[in-house]
């Protein structure tokens, strides 16, 4: 059977609180759980590649399992196969206890959020640097922060923390607009041992409180605006079966939710003349870092891999009718295992919705005197997540002409510091005293393409610009070159804006009325990649982040670009390690990979709370139609004299 005409299956169906009992079940009797040990991730692995055509009949569900022992800091990679049905067997096929010195350690869990401020607490060295700046250690609030890799040989096998304080002066205090600079501790937490404190000396803490909800400094709110309602009376125009396989005006797919990458996408597919067409396997955010820019001692060490560090899945937020959401919204609550390997249903997770999104098709014809117009519409699956003091939304769009865009919307608290005497050419001062430094934050999708089946190759497209001369006598005309990229080696690129570069995905094995392969083009939005420099730690741990693209060939332990453990691992793993391989790309099962971000220079209108900024990208048809795919989308139905269409 070929991907294009791959069935939704239960293969793809929501994670179940009996599943995650039954494998904290299977991880107990055989010795791998007690009450020292701790779930860092459990998540359900997709059917192997050769079987996902069968899995419908496959009643085998695997899970994997990162397990941490929090008394000897040990780790397990553990795979646990369940059989449903009456009589079904579970069985451990993999048990694995990683290296965490080599390979770096599993990712934060919860705990070590609290355990971090208290181990400070009882420091000498912390309150004697407290007390120097004359705070009450009750007051002091610490951020719980991913330590990076550094050139501390004595945290290496240990598994480490850092804490930057700030002041709270009440229980609804903002403490972000009271950064403690001049301070930093490293945590063993493990050992509950606070390995070392830095003083470099104290700089006034900003006094101007942040309370963005205190009248002070919210003043009258406005009476001005009057109620939107966005209203669909006969209920919504998609449907969703089997708790995730949803359908909308010509799209399927299965909506998967995992507590690493959050939202993702299985199966999408496009119905066209009776032919439900495959465009992607899997999608999914796949990491996420938010490296910063001040090289001060304090903080030069700040990079947070939120994905692969803190799983962005697990603090999705439950969402709010009229709030989060707004119209005719379909909630889904995923169940997700909690650090003691219970279920725990995170309720109304992921949002689904239709929105109307102007206008899809205009045309007014002189010599017809037909008077044309479409209006489109967009389906969207999204969710938000807080990872400290930022907050992020992910959103999947599909429209009705076959494109898909993806959009991440960041909001929240920017992280603050003091801002120096004289200025800075790293911070950006907010408000009086209070600085924020510049950072970004880079994400990578993984695209895994099933483009009318896995026969897939990638070529990038530039614009090329003809000289004058023969054949181009007024100097006016401009073409195209695409270049195919054979090998992992030829798929690490960068866009460029100047040569309005995009890249085609295409199955030269399936080709439209014109004879030309099917394919779908990625748009980029030609934001800066990593602005650290190539020889940094960051540079190494975040080497995906250091180019637009990557293409490897579809591996099933290929499914994060900065490998498995990223918490304090020093590089090379994930991308740098998959495209060493070099294998072949050109008409075979690919991945695409894309850089995507935000360089974020704050400003005084992102303080105290930030106005959501957006970055992300599209994916559009190129030839993977015959024609437009909307000539059957009717006009708008004239509502209260609001609309007249035409022809």
């Amino acid at each position: 059977m070929s991907a294009s005409a791959i069935p939704a299956t239960a293969a793809y169906s929501p994670v179940t609180a009996g599943e995650i009992t039954a494998v904290k079940t299977v991880l107990r009797d055989t010795g791998l759980f007690d009450e020292s040990t701790r779930v860092a991730y459990l998540g359900l692995m997709d059917p192997p590649r050769d079987a996902a055509v069968d899995a419908a009949e496959t009643p085998v569900r695997r899970f994997r399992v990162f397990l941490h022992n929090v008394a000897t800091g040990t780790a397990r990679d553990v795979v646990v196969a369940l059989e449903t049905g009456d009589g079904g067997h579970s069985e451990i096929i993999r048990n694995l206890e990683p290296d965490t010195a080599v390979s770096g350690e599993l990712p934060v869990i919860e705990e070590e959020f609290v355990l971090v401020e208290a181990v400070l607490a009882q420091d000498e060295r912390w309150l004697k640097a407290l007390a120097a700046r004359n705070l009450d250690v009750a007051k002091v609030r610490v951020a719980p922060l991913s330590a990076g890799v550094f050139e501390y040989p004595e945290e290496k096998g240990r598994r480490i923390l850092r804490g930057l304080a700030f002041v709270q002066e009440f229980p609804e205090d903002n403490a972000w607009a009271h950064p403690v600079d001049g301070l930093v501790a490293y945590i063993d937490v493990v050992n509950k041992e606070v390995t070392q404190v830095l003083d470099f000396g104290a700089m006034p803490v900003p006094a101007e409180h942040g309370n963005y909800t205190d009248p002070e400094l919210t003043g009258p709110l406005r009476t001005t605006q009057k109620p939107l309602h966005i209203t669909q009376p006969e209920g919504p125009s998609f449907t969703i079966q089997g708790g995730n396989h949803l359908e909308w005006e010509n799209w399927s797919l299965e909506v998967g939710f995992d507590v690493r990458e959050g939202v993702v996408l299985h199966n999408v597919a496009f119905d066209d003349g009776g032919r439900r067409r495959s465009i992607l396997k899997r999608a999914s955010i796949a990491e996420m870092v938010v490296p910063y820019g001040d090289p001060s001692p304090v903080r030069s060490w700040q990079n947070y891999f939120d994905t692969g560090e803190y799983l962005v899945g697990q603090y999705a937020n439950s969402l709010e009718l009229g709030c989060d959401c707004l119209g005719e919204i379909t909630y889904l609550s995923p169940v997700v295992s909690d650090s003691f390997g219970n279920p725990r249903e995170i309720r109304n997770a992921v949002c689904i919705h239709e929105e109307d999104w102007s206008i899809l098709a205009k045309h007014s014809d002189l010599w017809s005197g037909v008077n044309y117009t479409r209006r489109n519409r967009r389906l969207v699956v999204s969710f938000f997540t807080t990872i400290g003091n930022y907050d992020y939304g992910f959103y999947w769009y599909l429209y009705l002409d076959g494109t898909i865009e993806f959009e991440a919307k960041a909001t929240g608290v920017v992280f603050t510091s003091a801002f120096p005497e004289g200025g800075s050419d790293n911070i950006s001062q907010l408000a009086p005293g209070l600085g924020a430094p510049y950072h970004q934050h880079l994400f990578s999708a993984r695209l895994d393409f099933a483009v009318d089946g896995f026969t897939n190759r990638v070529e990038e497209e530039d614009v090329v610009r003809q000289a004058m001369g023969e054949g181009n006598p007024r100097g006016n005309a401009f073409s195209r070159k695409r270049t195919v990229l054979a090998r992992e080696s030829d798929g690490v690129r960068e866009a460029d804006a100047r040569r309005g570069r995009t890249w085609v995905i295409s199955n030269p094995e399936s080709r439209n009325r014109l004879g030309e392969a099917v394919g779908y083009k990625l748009h980029s939005e030609n934001q800066p990649t990593l602005l650290a420099d190539p020889g940094s730690s960051i540079a190494r741990r975040a080497a995906f982040a250091t180019k637009d693209l990557w293409v490897t060939r579809h591996a099933e332990g290929e499914l994060y670009p900065t490998g498995d453990f990223v918490n304090q691992h020093s590089g090379g793993a994930g991308l740098p390690a998959y495209i060493a391989q070099d294998r072949d790309i050109d008409g075979q099962d690919i991945v695409v990979w894309h850089t995507f971000g935000l360089t974020h220079f704050p400003r005084p209108e992102d303080w105290p709370i930030m106005p959501v900024d957006t970055v992300g990208f599209k994916l559009r048809p190129e030839g993977f139609f015959d024609r437009s795919p909307v000539l059957d989308v009717p006009a708008s139905k004239p509502s209260g004299g609001h609309c007249h269409s035409g022809r």
